[in-house]
């Protein structure tokens, strides 16, 4: 019998909970996440000074750092542990000082050991600044 959408979307918003308070990583970027759901992730976080490359655009280990953490908060809301076994991204434009970058995870397939998903990166105007692709294989360890 499968769960209710509520109790789904419950099981993601605790697994994100219990992530956060061990992720210091985003802390340091200041990510905050905004929706969790069953395959599903949107954050956001404003460009400081310090995520700036020597060229004053945002660094792009700072664009897929984010990208990162959205999927793993998206890989990981079913409640069974998830680890990435691969990732790429595309850079299509540059982030500036003081944009507010969203980032929203897709789950666009799900198997027993296998999850693959899709982020979009855009900033305040909705202009794609990058697209990621993760692949993360579920381990059977349950989260809760």
């Amino acid at each position: 019998m499968s769960q209710s959408p509520a109790t789904n979307n419950s099981v993601a918003e605790t697994v994100k909970e219990r992530m956060l308070r061990h992720d210091t990583f985003t802390q340091l970027l200041g990510l905050e996440v905004d929706a969790v759901a069953p395959g599903y992730c949107r954050l956001h976080f404003t460009v400081r000074p310090d995520m700036l490359n020597g060229f004053q655009a945002l660094h792009g280990g700072v664009t897929f750092s984010a990208a990162d953490s959205a999927f793993a908060f998206a890989c990981n809301s079913h409640g069974r542990q998830s680890v990435g076994l691969s990732a790429t991204i595309d850079y299509l434009e540059a982030g500036k000082l003081g944009d507010v970058i969203t980032v929203e995870a897709r789950e666009e397939g799900l198997k027993h050991k296998v999850g693959v998903y899709a982020i979009r990166l855009t900033n305040q105007h909705g202009t794609l600044l990058a697209l990621f692709k993760g692949t993360a294989y579920r381990t059977s360890n349950e989260i809760l």
